[in-house]
């Protein structure tokens, strides 16, 4: 993505209106933000995970509880990579560390292996939703708002696109004729959830921390690491010190991915906002229209495209300062704004040509992604539905925000 900083500095040489240092500068200011050193320590801790034998006890707590549904592997697979989620906040450290389990399994169980891995790439988009999330985290930064606050009001939306997903599972079961896993039983889910329990431990940690005020999200994604290394370590002993160290390096070279996004984005960012981009752009959308919902709708298509070709933190950090002018002047609430963002953004990462999460699961599947695509795009489509709902619904964002005291 150095593509972003030299797309600046042409600028800069045809405007002529700043001196190069402005690039080094900002580059460096761009990455050294407090908040954004959650981003390592979150991949780091979902790496941890992956390895360690967490992953697995959360796909056997997952399968206990809806296996007996037909298709109910399928549903395994959404309510795993949601736990999944509270820890990792990557949707492409979810579509890792789950796919790898299920896709597998999936195909053993008669799941064509096309629709296997559609399924734990949807799923992984919709669980960006639940915190801790990485774009979550870049966008309260750039919007100037509360991290938390944008964490729970990301629950209920998530928890609405993994039921939507799961429905729509039950009915490829029906369709395929696919197995039910096993008969339902409170001693199994019993066994299940006590193997799981350090494995659910960490997602306590994180949101004991945030929700009683001890820690910011920098810090309870510290206590998230130190708690997956203890876990895989010294109570599942399933992380030798030879996995130790690819989970480090592994971990490095997607944060320095990230990062390298973050930074780059940040010296485009400043061009355009030098060059009073965001305030043109609030002014040709209202010299078009002045009905908020339709300005909503024009924003979630813009949106959608820019997730065609950006990474999520770069779409993040080039469009949200451009468009939060617009959004406050219209009068919506930056919170519900950024669960519109990580929405479309999740849909961004099913849709090619960049479509990070769909060409991960792909790989893993050893499928081309073009087969997966075809395969998800219903999923998919239920994740633009709950796009629209959430724009238009506030409250399924705003709502669980007022049973809490902040």
């Amino acid at each position: 993505m150095e593509w972003l900083s030299i797309t600046t500095i042409i600028f800069l040489f045809w405007k002529g209106t700043a001196s190069l240092s402005v690039v080094p500068l900002n580059l460096f200011s761009g990455a050294s933000s407090f908040p954004l050193l959650a981003i390592p320590l979150f991949i780091l801790a979902g790496g941890l995970m992956e390895t360690s034998g967490i992953s697995l006890r959360l796909v056997n707590m997952a399968n206990s509880l809806v296996g007996f549904i037909r298709g109910g592997l399928a549903m395994v697979t959404v309510v795993a990579t949601m736990i999944q989620s509270e820890i990792s906040g990557s949707s492409v450290a979810d579509a890792a560390a789950i796919g790898n389990v299920v896709i597998p399994a999936m195909e053993k169980r008669g799941y064509p292996r096309a629709l296997s891995a559609a399924i734990v790439s949807n799923a992984a988009s919709a669980a960006i939703l639940i915190p801790p999330s990485i774009p979550m985290i870049i966008y309260a930064w750039m919007a100037e708002t509360s991290v938390a606050k944008l964490f729970f009001a990301g629950f209920f939306p998530g928890f609405l696109a993994g039921a939507g997903m799961m429905s729509l599972s039950y009915y490829y079961a029906r369709k395929y004729n696919l197995p039910v896993e096993r008969k339902f039983s409170v001693r199994q889910v019993g066994k299940s959830t006590t193997e799981a329990f350090w494995a659910l431990f960490i997602p306590i940690v994180i949101w004991g921390g945030i929700l009683l005020g001890i820690a910011t999200a920098t810090e309870v994604a510290a206590l998230a690491v130190v708690a997956a290394f203890i876990i895989g370590v010294f109570i599942y002993r399933e992380l030798p010190g030879r996995n130790i160290i690819r989970v480090l390096k592994d971990s490095t070279g997607q944060t320095a991915i990230v990062m390298v996004i973050v930074a780059s984005s940040a010296v485009l960012g400043w061009f355009l906002t030098s060059e009073q981009i965001p305030q043109k752009f609030a002014r040709m959308i209202l010299e078009t229209t002045s009905n908020k919902y339709l300005i909503l709708f024009f924003l979630n298509i813009f949106f959608f495209v820019a997730g065609m070709f950006l990474h999520s933190a770069a779409a993040i950090i080039l469009i949200v300062p451009i468009v939060m002018p617009l959004i406050r002047q219209i009068g919506v609430d930056p919170i519900h704004f950024g669960i519109i963002v990580t929405l479309n953004l999740g849909v961004g990462q099913q849709t090619p040509p960049v479509a990070t999460v769909l060409f991960t699961t792909a790989a893993i599947a050893r499928l081309p992604f073009w087969e997966v695509f075809r395969a998800g795009w219903p999923f998919t489509a239920v994740l633009a539905a709950v796009t629209l709902l959430v724009t238009y619904v506030p409250w399924i964002s705003l709502g669980p925000l007022h049973l809490i005291k902040w």
